[in-house]
């Protein structure tokens, strides 16, 4: 059987829709990402040459990981060596709390360490602003109280319109925001030029955050969940939490799907239209986390996770900083 050139445009269309999500700034971004954060810097040059030989092309950085350097290394050497183009990719990094006084110079120092020329993606990390401890020391100072020391003459207004400016100077492509809620969501959209293109929060089976997710989506700002899988032994280290890997109901519907928990959890969030970017720092799982597109969660077992959400964030800052800043 001979298939035409406009069948197989018409497949490779589809394939895209499937593997890629359409922001609001005019460009593509990969639908399942890698997270590097607390990447062993040693591991980092292996890890990502085989998630680009694995299919990845989407990777998300961050000044807080403190391992750009060492991803920028990875890049270059996988674009000398012609393992990837730097037009394949898609990176994203973040501005650090304390350099929101800074957006300029703190994005220049991203570039600089990661080795590129520009950003596919810039994020503000949080919603907050803290003292400035030098561009990219990524501090995270607190006072005598033990309480995040809070810039209060910094507003976000402010940080958004310098990460606009961004854009003009051609050092990003898209601009977006991390862990905001709907309220502060909602104030960005009124005084924003530029809508930000995505929110990158936490959200999983426990922490499925319905509402967010909607109003985002529904003002065209794409949304990108970190922690996907509930943090699992990370946060579990970090924060004493509980990913939503081992619940019984998890388990079993992966059973059923002939996928690992971890699949069907990120095949969840894909088929909720939200991009994922699981973390790991095992090779083995990188095929694993990446393969998600070959299957489909029929629509009565993604009401059985919808009734797992707990409200259960798990990724849980004010555990360091002594304050909660998503009250």
């Amino acid at each position: 059987m001979v298939v035409s050139a406009k069948e197989r445009g018409m497949v490779a269309a589809v394939k895209e829709r499937e593997t890629v999500v359409a922001l609001s700034s005019g460009h593509k971004m990969p639908a399942v990402g890698l997270g590097v954060w607390r990447m062993e810097s040693p591991a980092i040059r292996g890890l990502i040459h085989s998630a680009i030989r694995a299919g990845y092309r989407h990777f998300d950085c961050a000044a807080h990981y403190k391992n750009e350097a060492e991803v920028g290394d990875a890049l270059a050497e996988a674009f000398q060596t012609g393992l990837v183009k730097r037009e394949d990719l898609f990176i994203t990094t973040k501005l650090w709390n304390s350099d929101h006084g800074h957006v300029l110079e703190a994005c220049k120092d991203s570039l600089k360490k990661l080795r590129l020329d520009y950003l596919d993606l810039y994020l503000i990390h949080f919603p907050v602003a803290t003292k400035h401890t030098g561009v990219g020391t990524t501090a995270s100072a607190r006072g005598d109280d033990g309480v995040l020391d809070i810039d209060t003459n910094i507003s976000l207004e402010t940080t958004w319109h310098a990460m606009e400016d961004l854009l003009s100077m051609e050092l990003v492509r898209s601009i977006g925001i991390c862990n905001y809620g709907v309220t502060l969501t909602r104030d960005i959209l009124a005084y924003a030029k530029i809508k930000p293109a995505v929110n990158q929060i936490e959200t999983h089976p426990y922490f499925q955050r319905d509402s967010l997710v909607k109003f985002c989506q529904k003002h065209g700002i794409c949304v990108t969940a970190h922690t996907p899988l509930g943090g699992s032994t990370a946060n579990t280290e970090l924060f004493g939490s509980v990913s939503c890997l081992d619940d019984p109901v998890i388990k079993s519907l992966a059973e059923k799907y002939g996928k690992t928990p971890a699949q069907l959890v990120l095949r969840w969030g894909h088929q909720r239209n939200t991009v994922v970017i699981p973390k790991t720092s095992k090779v083995e799982r990188l095929a694993e986390n990446f393969a998600v597109f070959d299957f489909d969660i029929s629509g009565e077992d993604m009401e059985k996770i919808k009734a797992l959400d707990r409200n259960y964030r798990t990724n849980q800052p004010a555990k360091f900083w002594g304050i909660d800043i998503y009250e």
